[in-house]
């Protein structure tokens, strides 16, 4: 593994990573189509899937532990004292491991869609609204790859899936499952035009358990999650073919949407997949 030593804070090849707290600059990240993967963990993960890397920085404490998962890698492996990389990225970065990639390029639902269903026999695809949470949307998308969902449709409304407390929430497991921003109206149209069932996840009781849900036909199933507080618009929620709800104890008011998509997940999950 060859690596490149920094010593210099306002080395422009440290680009990328500069004021990673600040959200103008991380709105640039957005703008340049790149974005930050953070931690041992999450840059193993990152370096194992599919997405273009742009480049690696380490302090040198962590060169050892990332050379057998660098060992093969083309792009940059930048090392840097840790003084340093606090200067680059704006706050004392303890973590030591930090890496640089494109984002992927846009999908639609009629893609994924198109193609035969990866786990079970169909498609399941985790839908968020107004989610703007990115350690809410972080803790979806790990539950998601956990049980085998195919997809995540975002609405223009929800946070970056590619922020880097969203991606290290995940445990870089976001980077492995397909996420496409669009209309909520327009996933449901997708998904009805496939002959697809759509369910509205929420607290309200009156609602048919999720315990007792069947799926009578093979087309895609979409789960749609509404944000923590206000939950789903009363025209998703009327708009959706059923609502459901999760069974809790009385005397507490909702989960967490994050853990309710757990487990409305794991109840999905087909059990040859279990």
């Amino acid at each position: 593994m060859n690596t490149i030593e920094i010593t210099d804070s306002q080395d422009p090849r440290l680009a990328d990573y500069v004021g990673l707290s600040d959200p103008e600059i991380r709105r640039r990240a957005e703008d340049n189509n790149f974005f930050i993967s953070e931690g041992v963990e999450v840059v193993r993960r990152l370096v194992t899937s599919e997405m273009r890397l742009r480049s690696i920085l380490l302090s040198p404490n962590r060169v050892d532990i990332m050379t057998p998962t660098l060992i093969n890698i083309t792009c940059p492996i930048y090392v840097a004292e840790r003084r340093v990389i606090s200067g680059v990225v704006g706050f004392d970065m303890h973590r030591g491991v930090v890496g640089s990639a494109f984002r992927p390029d846009p999908l639609s639902l009629d893609d994924i869609l198109s193609h035969p269903p990866l786990y079970g026999p169909r498609h399941r695809l985790a839908i968020l609204q107004g989610l703007g949470d990115h350690e809410n949307l972080g803790a979806i998308a790990r539950s998601a790859r956990a049980f085998h969902i195919d997809a995540i449709v975002i609405d223009p409304t929800c946070a970056d899936p590619y922020y880097r407390r969203t991606v290290r929430v995940s445990m870089g497991e976001i980077l492995f499952i397909p996420v496409i921003r669009m209309e909520i109206k327009t996933a449901m149209a997708v998904i009805r035009r496939k002959s697809g069932t759509v369910v509205a996840l929420t607290p309200n009781a009156q609602t048919p358990s999720i315990l007792d849900f069947q799926v009578s036909n093979l087309g895609p199933l979409g789960l749609i999650f509404g944000a923590e507080g206000p939950g789903l618009p009363e025209e998703t929620l009327t708009s959706a073919d059923v609502q459901l709800h999760i069974p809790i104890a009385h005397d507490v008011d909702s989960l967490n949407v994050g853990h309710a998509a757990a487990v409305a997940f794991a109840l999905t999950t087909p059990k040859q997949n279990i």
